[in-house]
């Protein structure tokens, strides 16, 4: 199962699903040289809290939780959780669309898959650079 998009306790419909498999899919694979299985699922901020509570010890709201589940030379399988409560918030406070905002998440996790990380200043900038990276990208094929 390579990319799959599913929805936890609400209502979600997510658009362009077709091609944005095939794109992550691709793009992590020239990204690092492995192939991404990867099981993304949507959710409110409140699923999100009592999964980053449960597991991560953090008792604050995200809009995404990457969980690496293994490893080989060649394949990565991971879950993602991302809250699409927090993701519109985080579209409004940066003026952004709400489309564009939700696609650099989803590609930001699978940055992290492909061993971008984020903690300081620098990894931050480059994280950014890499999710504007594939951004333009994605653009470039819808």
């Amino acid at each position: 199962m390579p990319i799959s998009f599913h929805n936890a306790d609400i209502s979600f419909k997510l658009e362009k699903k077709a091609l944005l498999k095939k794109f992550i899919a691709e793009t992590f694979q020239k990204e690092c040289g492995k192939k991404l299985s990867a099981t993304y699922v949507f959710c409110s901020d409140e699923y999100l809290l009592g999964i980053n509570r449960s597991f991560l010890q953090h008792d604050y709201y995200t809009d995404i939780i990457t969980f690496p589940l293994s490893e080989t030379d060649t394949m990565v399988e991971s879950e993602i959780y991302i809250s699409v409560d927090r993701v519109a918030d985080n579209a409004k406070k940066h003026k952004a669309a709400s489309e564009e905002e939700l696609l650099r998440v989803i590609f930001h996790g699978a940055l992290h898959l492909a061993g971008y990380k984020d903690k300081t200043k620098a990894e931050q900038t480059t994280m950014r650079r890499k999710e504007n990276e594939w951004l333009g990208l994605f653009d470039n094929r819808a």
